[in-house]
């Protein structure tokens, strides 16, 4: 060394400085790198992402490479920089060597670059990995030797290094990328992909039509009343019983009606009606949406009647009001009530329907009452009160005023619900 100049010296110690630098920021980039956005590259048939990603599938080999050329760098650089320190300050350069050094790796070395690979990833692990690569080769035998030490280090302690952890989400990880991504998503798409995502927390029995409303015709009835009723009726389709709703026969669908009811040689008749009548598709209670989705699509089928464990009916529940949970309300709805239930008065309250849903009354008025046990408004009065209400009286509700208006054969047919008053800001 001493036939070198302090001047050479000076340079070497810049370019290793540089190289620190380079292992540094390529070491953050590599590891801060978007995983799913390197496999959609890869997929898109970037180079560059899949060669960082063949890369990432070790991380023991990758962290390996680059410790080992970062460690060799700063120790030749340490080296040199004592020579130089000792040069121009005889013994006490070793001292003022190892603080200048110190603070131009920290900050040129190690946390600039470390920063800048931070805040761009991909545009320093890209380049990066044109050069690690072949450097893999080049150093291969000494990164397997020190990864073959480390590694069994490893296990003693309980750990499998080659075990690569799956990059997976869980729902409510996925739920917070999606409330993240901004503007990249349109608002109204994200309402869509959380609404996807809820479909496994909720049930037939949130959304479905309850059998008092299921729109319905008594076979026993007189011909005449079951002919106008028919040809007054609005629903797309409609359940046939014998005298109680749980001896369903089947669903007589708008086509098959006007079929029956413009027929020029012949009377419609009874049996002519239940021969009409479609055979009814049977769901279970507590079915999660997102099951029952999939059925729908195998089985072919777009309503169906939600039973009990007894095989009681409970309600309707069709292919339009589960996919209205992802997408929205449909201008039309299909068997069950229309969206007539809630009517905002002038002073801000509401005037609701007691057979309204829970979840649709919180969502259209958005309120939160509690929907983890009654399904209905009146479900819910009647539950929280303990009996069945009369009229006039007032409840709160989940810190809501709700008005008994009108009661009738012992159910809460409308109540007024005022919403909570707003807070005071304390001066």
């Amino acid at each position: 060394m001493d036939d070198i100049s302090t001047s050479t010296l000076f340079i070497v110690l810049f370019v290793l400085i540089l190289i620190s630098g380079y292992f540094s920021g390529s070491e953050t980039g590599m590891m801060s790198v978007n995983r799913y956005k390197l496999r959609h590259l890869a997929q898109s048939g970037n180079k560059a992402a899949r060669r960082v990603l063949q890369m990432l599938d070790r991380p023991d080999r990758l962290i390996g490479l680059i410790l080992i050329g970062n460690n060799l760098v700063n120790i030749a650089a340490s080296a040199i920089a004592t020579i130089i320190g000792m040069r121009l300050y005889g013994d006490y350069g070793i001292a003022v060597a190892t603080l200048v050094l110190t603070l131009v790796i920290l900050i040129f070395a190690e946390v600039t670059p470390k920063t800048v690979a931070a805040l761009h990833p991909e545009r320093v692990a890209f380049p990066s990995s044109i050069i690690l690569n072949p450097l893999m080769k080049i150093f291969y035998p000494l990164v397997a030797g020190v990864n073959f030490i480390t590694n069994n280090m490893m296990r003693l302690i309980g750990i499998n290094p080659t075990a690569a952890s799956k990059d997976t989400l869980t729902a409510e990880e996925l739920r917070t990328v999606v409330h993240e991504a901004g503007s990249l998503i349109p608002s109204r798409h994200q309402e869509m992909l959380l609404s996807i995502l809820d479909l496994e927390k909720v049930t037939v029995d949130d959304i479905m039509i309850p059998r008092n409303d299921i729109a319905s015709i008594d076979i026993n009835d007189d011909l005449n009343a079951i002919l106008k009723r028919l040809s007054n009726m609005q629903h797309t389709l409609v359940l046939l019983y014998r005298n109680e709703i749980d001896d369903a026969i089947g669903f007589l669908h708008a086509r098959d009606m006007l079929r029956l009811l413009t027929r020029h040689n012949a009377e419609p008749d009874k049996a002519s009606l239940v021969r009409a009548a479609r055979d009814i598709y049977f769901i279970p209670e507590g079915t999660p949406l997102s099951v029952q989705l999939i059925k729908f699509q195998h089985n072919k089928e777009r309503i169906g009647l939600v039973v009990d464990e007894y095989g009681d009916i409970q309600g309707l529940v069709t292919l339009e009001d589960l996919l209205e949970e992802i997408v929205g309300d449909f201008t039309t709805t299909i068997g069950g009530q229309p969206h007539e239930h809630v009517k905002k008065q002038a002073d801000g309250s509401f005037l609701v329907e007691g057979t309204v849903n829970l979840r649709d009354l919180n969502k259209e008025i958005k309120i939160s009452l509690p929907t983890d046990g009654p399904k209905t408004l009146n479900g819910l009065i009647i539950e929280m009160f303990g009996d069945i209400p009369e009229r006039p009286m007032c409840l709160k509700i989940a810190g809501y005023g709700i008005e008994i208006l009108e009661v009738t054969d012992n159910r809460v047919e409308s109540v007024r619900i005022r919403p909570k008053p707003k807070r005071r800001r304390k001066s």
